[in-house]
């Protein structure tokens, strides 16, 4: 029986959304799939493992529709590359637990990858967002993270240790001091905020006591304590104290995220791109603002821009550069 052939699966599965895409010899996408978060860390592996699952099958489902195509459990399909850039892949310890569970789930959607290659999102989202060229890539949504590439291709990451014990100037991080802020002023042990009154309603409580029970029950969860940064930006703009510091003090978490990465990479000196990303930093003009400002006073050669492309390109940039360097191979036998 002859197996449909893709070149191509390309996978951007953020802490936010996944997207999946497929692509012919043409290096046109013929089909395309999304889904939620598939950060493992965030969700757990089988919610994690749903999502992927989900993107792949619409990308499935898109070109089948569009080419007639016979069903993945009827007749092989055979992908010549598939690239994974995943969230949540920052130890070899992830890098095993996500492979496996790339690997389950593309043999659930029956299909035969011959080379899979998986790496974390953030590097994806650096080759989209700079085209290859040197750059410096500040994310800050949920959590928080700042890659780079230097001129010889060499790459370099600072921050992405998690909520628990790192995500600094995230918008988690930022939530979390909010409300570390409220009930401090509750007990009287810091400062007025309007940050209560913003707060508690947002989650549904009268009193700062409840809070207790909110966090440590079953409504906490990550993403509705990212969210209360934008209420913190709220506060600010209404010249609230409390959360102008906080955010000062995001913007300063991030600055050192991206200044460290300069260093690793000797990049003080050079010209590169610098591009910020993520609801905080595209959402907040307060923090943006401070973090565009710091590193223009440490590395002068910094040229502000905005992403070339969204991190999917990237994922499929990396995708074809195997391919092709599997072509040159082949070639010279």
């Amino acid at each position: 029986m002859k197996a449909v052939r893709i070149p191509l699966l390309a996978v951007d599965g953020g802490g936010t959304k996944c997207l999946a895409v497929l692509l012919d010899q043409s290096r046109q996408v013929v089909g395309s799939g999304r889904s939620g978060s598939c950060n493992y860390q965030g969700i757990g592996t089988q919610a994690a493992a749903r999502e992927l699952t989900a993107a792949i099958r619409g990308a499935i489902e898109e070109y089948r529709n569009r080419a007639d195509l016979p069903d993945p459990q009827t007749q092989p399909w055979e992908v010549e590359c598939g690239v994974f850039g995943i969230a949540g892949l920052d130890t070899e310890h992830d890098r095993r637990i996500i492979t496996r569970m790339v690997e389950r789930v593309l043999a659930g959607l029956h299909l035969r990858v011959r080379h899979l290659i998986v790496e974390n999102d953030g590097f994806a989202a650096l080759l989209g967002a700079t085209g290859g060229k040197p750059g410096i890539l500040v994310i800050a949504g949920t959590g928080s993270i700042a890659f780079g590439l230097n001129q010889d291709q060499q790459t370099a990451r600072a921050g992405g240790w998690g909520h628990r014990i790192g995500d600094e100037g995230s918008g988690y991080w930022i939530g979390k001091q909010a409300l570390i802020a409220v009930v401090k002023a509750a007990d009287g042990r810091g400062e007025k905020t309007q940050l209560a009154d913003l707060i508690l309603p947002y989650l549904g409580l009268q009193q700062a006591d409840e809070l207790i029970n909110w966090t440590y029950g079953r409504q906490y969860a990550i993403e509705k304590v990212g969210e209360l940064s934008q209420l913190v930006g709220v506060a600010a703009e209404a010249g609230d104290e409390v959360a102008i510091a906080i955010l000062r003090q995001a913007g300063e978490e991030l600055y050192h995220a991206a200044r460290a990465v300069i260093d690793q990479l000797a990049m003080r000196n050079q010209p590169f791109q610098m591009i910020l990303q993520g609801g905080v930093l595209q959402n907040n003009s307060r923090v943006r603002k401070m973090v565009m400002q710091q590193i223009s006073e440490y590395a002068p050669g910094v040229i502000h821009e905005s992403a070339h492309h969204d991190p999917i390109y990237g994922v499929i940039a990396k995708g074809w550069a195997y391919l092709d360097q599997a072509d040159d191979s082949a070639g010279g036998v």
